[in-house]
């Protein structure tokens, strides 16, 4: 994007704040910017977020609803279940990286586990 708007590194150092060398590595892969260093980026290219992530043709899709669940709505979509969803994301986002991957690598186990006994039971 910063080749198609005619930017030198130089000039996305200037309008970030972020250096030329980090930008670099970015680029080419070596690191992966935080949701705040795209921000700066997306300003500094005069785009939504989206447009750095999106690597489709043409303008983006419409995301559709969750599915509904028998018995009103998609999970988190309403009252005490939204407010937790909505907890639950900002203390994700709080989280170090290594936490997060900790917290899912428990999370997948205990899903597996739980499957594991769903099988058993259905076997008997």
């Amino acid at each position: 994007m910063r080749e198609a708007k005619k930017l030198s590194q130089g000039d996305i150092e200037r309008r970030t704040g972020l250096f030329r060398s980090y930008t670099s590595r970015v680029e080419n892969g070596h690191n992966i910017p935080t949701v705040q260093t795209l921000e700066k980026y997306a300003q500094a290219f005069g785009v939504p977020v989206y447009e750095l992530l999106y690597g489709g043709k043409g303008p983006m899709k419409k995301l559709l609803p969750p599915k509904q669940r028998t018995g009103g709505g998609a999970w988190g979509a309403r009252g005490k279940e939204q407010r937790e969803l909505r907890l639950f994301a900002h203390a994700l986002a709080r989280m170090s990286t290594r936490n997060r991957k900790l917290l899912l690598v428990a999370a997948q186990w205990l899903a597996s586990r739980n499957d594991r006994s769903r099988a058993k039971a259905s076997r008997r």
